[in-house]
């Protein structure tokens, strides 16, 4: 996973509101385990349809999309981060998402940034002319018009998408202290140690038997 500490440049001006994990990648491209080529299937639908944001010329290839509310919401489905990557699409910024979407879009390395409807719509109007820059640095999203708004996000997931670790990632980048607490644990209570040949010993004391 890439490490993400500033995403900026155009957006996709949608903010479309209850946009289901069908919507961005429908079930028949959910036969392949590839995560390459899924883009062109992303928003099939909405594709379809004359004059849509996502094959206009003026957003092609933008790292960022601006949603409506219960963005990702519908059945679970990772093909639906997985399209977004492949889009181009490494940050959307939403009133709200499904947890399962903004879990497996945060695995995939994409920013999920949760801003009132008001600043939604103000984005969506920025979006069809400017860029539109999402900072993990300083939490805020900002645009070429001194627009700022500031987000939250959960610091766990934050310090591993700007470190670029998912979280087996971050666990094995502690792996010295893992084998650090298991020797001392070990040395500490060597009858759970399997193999140690304590086995069968009883331990005295309160509440063990």
């Amino acid at each position: 996973m890439e490490p993400v500490r500033q995403v900026s440049g155009r957006a996709y001006p949608w903010g479309a509101k209850n946009i289901d994990t069908d919507i961005i990648i429908p079930a028949h491209w959910l036969k392949t385990t590839t995560r390459e080529g899924l883009g062109k299937g992303a928003f099939e639908s909405v594709r379809a349809q004359p004059d849509n944001v996502f094959d206009d010329s003026r957003y092609s290839g933008a790292p960022v999309l601006v949603a409506g509310d219960n963005f990702g919401c519908g059945s679970s489905r990772e093909h639906a981060a997985w399209a977004l990557a492949d889009l181009g699409i490494k940050a959307v910024i939403a009133p709200s998402f499904s947890d399962i979407f903004s879990g497996n879009a945060f695995k995939n390395g994409i920013v999920t940034v949760v801003l009132p409807q008001d600043a939604i719509d103000r984005l969506v109007e920025v979006a069809r002319t400017d860029e539109i820059t999402v900072d993990l640095e300083t939490m805020s999203v900002t645009t070429p018009f001194q627009d700022r708004f500031v987000f939250d996000m959960d610091p766990f997931r934050r310090d591993c998408l700007m470190q670029g670790l998912d979280e087996i990632g971050m666990t094995l980048a502690k792996d010295t202290e893992i084998s650090k607490y298991e020797s001392g644990v070990a040395a500490s209570r060597p009858w759970i140690t399997v193999g140690a040949g304590h086995e069968g010993v009883v331990v005295e004391g309160t509440g063990r038997t």
